[in-house]
């Protein structure tokens, strides 16, 4: 866990990432469906933003609780879960992205070695802590954005097919 510093810098990074990344893509490539099976861009940015909420609670329970167990979020899954994400207008997704990251950067930075190093219980990971979480959060971010760039920007040859 050496490396929570760098972590939590990331974290505080992303929504400056994630704002200037967006501005690049025109505006008819945020909205372009490369694919049936594939979100747009604007999906993803929406989906990072409806995401932090979820991501701040379960960093809350992690603090409070002494072993919290947690339900998966998987996308499209579930009877109220639609197959993509509510598309959000852009500068409303970066704003709520930003707002709760800045709760969640805030949360990590003032907590204790011992909620950094509490595990609880996940049924999709075989380990979980508010360590491997922050982690994870960081890693889904870039996960996504990276998937933006490919959307917008790699022939159809190239494009990866996800399943």
């Amino acid at each position: 866990m050496k490396d929570m510093p760098d972590l939590l810098e990331g974290l505080k990074r992303s929504a400056s990432i994630l704002s200037a990344f967006i501005q690049t893509i025109p505006a008819d490539a945020l909205h372009r469906r490369r694919d049936a099976a594939c979100w747009t861009p604007a999906e993803h940015a929406s989906h990072l933003a409806q995401v932090q909420p979820m991501l701040l609670e379960r960093l809350q329970r992690f603090r409070d609780e002494e072993h919290p167990v947690f339900v998966p979020y998987i996308p499209g899954e579930g009877d109220e879960e639609p197959d993509t994400p509510e598309v959000m207008s852009i500068d409303a997704a970066l704003e709520q992205f930003s707002r709760y990251r800045t709760k969640q950067t805030e949360l990590l930075a003032s907590a204790s070695a011992t909620t950094w190093e509490k595990t609880g219980s996940h049924p999709e990971f075989a380990l979980y802590s508010c360590y491997i979480l922050a982690r994870h959060i960081l890693m889904h971010d870039h996960w996504h954005m990276y998937r933006m760039e490919e959307l917008w920007l790699t022939r159809d040859d190239y494009l990866t097919q996800l399943t």
